[in-house]
């Protein structure tokens, strides 16, 4: 199976990126957002700016994902 990294447009709070990495590696997207605050505070910065250029790179998740995503979580 080919996985491919896209925003979420189900479990998005800023951009969709940390969604999208969660769903990506199989984690918990609250972990995933808890490890980003902390590393965006332990790099002065740095990590904020490459999570802004990742969410301009990577594409949002096609509407039928969406679909299908959202209605699974019931």
């Amino acid at each position: 199976m080919n996985k491919k990294l896209f925003r979420s447009r189900s479990n998005s709070r800023l951009t969709g990126l940390c969604g999208g990495l969660a769903q990506y590696f199989g984690l918990d997207a609250t972990f995933v957002r808890l490890l980003v605050v902390i590393a965006a505070f332990c790099s002065f910065g740095t990590i904020t700016l490459i999570y802004f250029i990742l969410s301009l790179l990577v594409p949002k998740a096609p509407y039928d994902d969406y679909a299908v995503n959202s209605y699974s979580n019931y």
